[in-house]
């Protein structure tokens, strides 16, 4: 099954580690070094130019995580992986 993400970003949802509302967990420091080293190491991902509401968390290749930025919000992402998988 694959979830999409916004603008032509798609991710199989058997590499899904989590789906997470940016501004809810961005007041966490731990959660923001996260995302800071991401970056850092090129593994974040913009499906968009728009403001990101939620970020999804992915394993990739050779143990290192994919972080997706998405305009859409966690709740929307949540109900289009229910759909996909009911399908």
């Amino acid at each position: 099954m694959y979830l999409h993400l916004g603008n032509n970003a798609v991710i199989r949802t058997d590499k899904i580690i989590g789906i997470f509302d940016l501004d809810n967990t961005t007041v966490s420091a731990r959660t923001r070094r996260f995302l800071a080293r991401a970056e850092k190491e090129g593994n974040v991902i913009m499906t968009s130019a728009e403001l990101p509401k939620s970020f999804v968390v992915a394993s990739g290749k050779k143990g290192e995580n994919r972080v997706y930025l998405s305009q859409l919000s966690p709740a929307t992402l949540g109900k289009r992986k229910m759909i996909y998988k009911n399908i």
